[in-house]
């Protein structure tokens, strides 16, 4: 999924662009276009019958967002919930010239679903989609940058894009763009580094910071913006500071008669309590590490979340556990602990203990393999049926064609 978005290779965009800077990618240099994840006849189909809601959807228009009673409405008998879309609301705003915001695609539309599933596999960051319709000759917001690296997608017609160079290098999300209003009016006036036309088809790579704006040319545009949350370096350190709560030691309070405005007294409490972080960090770096690791792959976790599961194809699943093929549950964060005397299977959520005999039929499924009861390794037909019977009662594996 990545290589639709980059005119270069994995390796290379991964050392010389990936946080660092933009990346131009013209559709002449990638496989294909973009039209099967979000094209015109879709964007209608979403807004006039698939019942959106807010917050999945917003309009704006030269930089303000506009108020949700100019496009939302209630959906009518049978639907009696007032934050749907109206569609004729919003036909009438976007011939106004407002532009219109799909939020949170990659949870409710099927081809950005699994093309974005795909992208979180390949990056190993939290990812999501929305998209920006917007009408002839008109812009949605002011120049800014985002808190998340970006990936611009053109699905259909042009946009003008001018990009600038940070003004605030790395931003976290509790850094967004409006604490640096000042300098990005200023940045704004210099020489852009990128001021180019993208075309249905073309991609632009944005590190998060980096200035930008866009503003649609003589036709309507659409383009999905893919945002990655990237993990940093105080992601971990808020993990391992975080794992430090099970330290009695760091959840003892500090002397009493410490005033607010002494300075150099604050300055010296918090030279100590460096000083035994330091310590601790020298001295449990094994457990710490461990703990902030557990920590960051239940944050992952939620925030990817694994493909959805089918109810009833499962259940038909269940009642046919000797035939049916199953596969692992993509993208769901388990590890396999073999170390004990049976076989526990670590989930964020919950942990699952199998007997020994199942740990090499487990182990195969978690790396990829797809089997039904009998082929199973390490296990008769009848322990095959009763194995899948509970992994897809779990939610662990799902259905698949063998």
């Amino acid at each position: 999924m990545l290589s639709r978005c980059i005119a270069t290779d994995p390796h290379t965009f991964a050392s010389e662009y990936w946080g660092r800077r933009p990346l131009l990618s013209r559709s002449g240099a990638l496989p294909r276009d973009f039209g099967d994840l979000l094209s015109p006849t879709m964007v209608d189909e979403l807004i006039a019958e698939r019942g959106v809601r807010a917050p999945f959807i917003r309009l704006a228009k030269e930089g303000d967002v506009l108020a949700k009673d100019c496009y939302l409405g209630p959906a009518g008998f049978g639907a009696e919930m007032p934050d749907q879309v109206d569609s004729a609301k919003v036909l009438s705003r976007f011939a106004d010239g407002a532009t219109i915001v799909l939020q949170g695609l990659h949870r409710l539309w099927p081809p950005v679903i699994d093309f974005v599933r795909g992208i979180v596999d390949e990056l190993g960051h939290p990812v999501q989609a929305n998209a920006y319709i917007t009408p002839p000759s008109n812009r949605g917001f002011d120049p800014h940058y985002d808190v998340h690296d970006v990936f611009v997608l053109q699905t259909a017609g042009e946009k003008r894009w001018i990009v600038h160079e940070p003004v605030y290098v790395h931003p976290l999300p509790s850094q967004p763009w409006t604490q640096h209003r000042a300098a990005i009016a200023e940045r704004v006036t210099g020489e852009p580094v990128i001021d180019t036309v993208l075309s249905a088809g073309d991609a632009l790579y944005l590190p998060r910071g980096w200035v930008h704006s866009a503003r649609a040319l003589d036709t309507t545009s659409i383009h999905l913006t893919v945002g990655v949350s990237a993990v940093t370096g105080a992601d971990v350190a808020r993990a391992v500071v975080d794992a430090l709560a099970e330290d009695a030691a760091f959840r003892a309070s500090l002397p009493m008669g410490g005033h607010p405005d002494d300075q150099d007294e604050i300055i010296a409490t918090v030279t100590k309590v460096m000083a035994q972080l330091v310590a601790t960090l020298r001295d449990d770096a094994t457990a710490l590490s461990h703990a902030a690791a557990e920590q960051l792959t239940r944050r992952h976790a939620e925030q990817t979340r694994p493909v959805s599961v089918r109810p009833l194809a499962t259940l038909d699943a269940v009642a046919h556990a000797d035939t049916a093929a199953v596969a692992w549950r993509r993208g769901l964060v388990a590890t396999v602990d073999t170390s004990g005397d049976g076989i526990a299977l670590r989930l964020p959520d919950r942990v699952i203990a199998f007997p020994p005999s199942c740990a090499q039929a487990v182990l195969a499924l978690s790396r990829g393999l797809v089997a039904d009861a009998g082929s199973l390794p390490g296990l008769d037909r009848a322990d095959g049926a009763v194995l899948i019977r509970r992994l897809l009662r779990e939610a662990v594996v799902t259905p698949a064609t063998v």
